[in-house]
């Protein structure tokens, strides 16, 4: 057992956390009807596949008669110039705030390295806002259905996701914050 001196020094200079992160769950209970539309990007963790976005990113989900979603993300370059792509989602039965989704062509879905978990972590309960992540913490988009979020419920959106375990330092801002600033 280590002294309690050694265990306070540890608790302000030790790299990694003592307590661990609360684990990543999906809501419990999601309304993919209300759920789909477009939605407007706040903020998301880096990833290869918006390297090029600066501005204007949008993802818009629309039901499908099989069950599935389909998927279109957007937005704009540096240049101005608006890119998209389109993919397709599906739920994973049994956990309503759990969906996979895959930007591979369709005679890739077979296949189940195309499809990445998108989780919906937190939801507005008049779906205004959401925030999307994953088990493995390398994902998360903050997304809302106007092209700006309130600043206190960014924080406290932010504050849910490092409880998480995610780590914030990388986040991207995509779109203007409102209401006064955080204290």
């Amino acid at each position: 057992m280590r002294p309690l001196p050694a265990l306070l020094a540890c608790l302000l200079l030790c790299p990694a956390p003592l307590m661990a992160a609360a684990p990543v769950q999906a809501v419990p209970d999601l309304d993919i009807d209300r759920y789909a539309g477009q939605w407007h990007e706040i903020a998301h963790l880096p990833v290869s596949f918006q390297k090029k976005c600066v501005a204007d990113v949008t993802a818009t989900y629309s039901l499908r008669s099989e069950g599935r979603i389909s998927v279109h993300n957007a937005c704009r370059t540096a240049s101005g110039e608006r890119i998209a792509a389109d993919g397709m989602a599906r739920p994973v039965t049994g956990h309503p705030g759990q969906l996979q989704v895959r930007f591979a062509p369709d005679w890739l879905g077979w296949l189940p390295l195309v499809w990445a978990d998108y989780w919906v972590i937190a939801l507005d309960a008049d779906y205004q806002w959401a925030m999307v992540g994953g088990p493995d913490r390398k994902y998360l988009w903050i997304l809302a259905r106007e092209p700006h979020l309130d600043r206190q419920v960014f924080e406290q959106l932010r504050h849910r996701a490092e409880a998480m375990g995610y780590d914030l330092a990388p986040l991207r801002m995509m779109a203007p914050l409102t209401g006064d600033p955080a204290p």
